[in-house]
């Protein structure tokens, strides 16, 4: 009934209904489109939607509003935030920024509007590596806010990058320790892991990838069994896609807040229009920027695997 319900209410508001990998199954379900926070966007802005209903966290829906501004987006549980995204507010880029005036500053996606507004880029965890080599090479990077992902990038480019010493705490867990074990019960698995785990359990990985990537790797792969290094509700989205595969977490810790959205706050959202975006204009212009960077520096191709 309740499932009903949101597609009537859908239908009346004009709304598109976005659900992130990491949502619980049933809300992706629902959705219009699931996938990764920055991709859901920009699909978003691509329809004649009057109304954004994002389920994820807070800062996926304040990509949404920057890159749709006509649109009203709504969050169907409030409180659903990222720690990794509040380990750095603006106030403390502008003064990490004070201490390297010459530096470029690239934000990872996962991140404030008010910090995508400080930076010179944003990047996404599948493009982070080509983005930044592309950068002039006489020039510093600073990059926030995710230390993980940003030493990757150092990895790969050898790029002279200054790490902001944040991280997403379900990933963080994502050990070297859990990796070995799940291998050692699952020899033949091959293990995709998301470049945000620590450097011990990425070395570990067959192959580093944004969920979106796992998504079509595993599609097209020959191997029909893989050890999952990243949140577990992406599990829900490859089961759909490759049915008859077999896959294994690496580490049962979830995303309490990617998991408070439900049907019953979704249909609540849309019933009262409920828990708008909103993101000051000065703000999301300048924010946008950040993002119209990484568009322009990278082919159009990359960025469609990217998100």
């Amino acid at each position: 009934m309740i499932k009903e319900k949101i597609i009537e209410l859908k239908k009346k508001r004009n709304a598109v209904i976005l659900a992130h990998n990491y949502c619980i199954g049933e809300v992706q379900d629902i959705a219009d489109f699931a996938g990764d926070s920055l991709g859901l966007s920009k699909q978003a802005a691509q329809t004649d939607s009057d109304v954004i209903v994002f389920c994820g966290v807070h800062f996926m829906a304040e990509t949404a509003k920057i890159l749709s501004p006509q649109k009203t987006v709504l969050i169907p549980e409030a409180s659903a935030g990222c720690p990794m995204a509040d380990m750095i507010t603006d106030a403390e880029l502008i003064e990490f920024k004070a201490k390297y005036p010459d530096a470029v500053v690239v934000c990872y996606v996962n991140s404030s509007a008010r910090v995508k507004a400080l930076s010179d880029y944003c990047c996404t965890s599948g493009n982070a590596v080509e983005l930044v080599a592309r950068i002039p090479q006489d020039k510093q990077i600073l990059f926030v806010p995710d230390r993980n992902l940003g030493s990757y990038v150092q990895e790969m480019t050898g790029r002279d990058i200054v790490l902001w010493p944040g991280y997403c705490p379900i990933h963080e867990v994502v050990t070297d320790k859990k990796i070995s074990a799940a291998k050692q019960k699952h020899p033949r698995a091959k293990v995709l892991a998301h470049p945000e785990c620590p450097e011990a359990a990425r070395h570990l990985a067959d192959e580093l990838l944004s969920t979106a990537q796992m998504l079509d790797y595993i599609e097209n792969s020959d191997a029909d069994e893989f050890i999952i290094a990243t949140e577990s509700g992406i599990i829900h989205a490859i089961e759909k896609r490759s049915p008859g595969k077999k896959f294994y977490e690496a580490s049962s810790d979830v995303c309490r807040n990617m998991k408070k959205t439900t049907l019953e706050n979704v249909l609540q959202s849309l019933e009262n229009m409920q828990h708008e975006v909103v993101v000051d204009l000065e703000v999301a212009k300048k924010a946008r920027r950040s993002l119209d960077r990484m568009l322009e520096v990278l082919p159009v191709a990359s960025e469609k695997k990217s998100n």
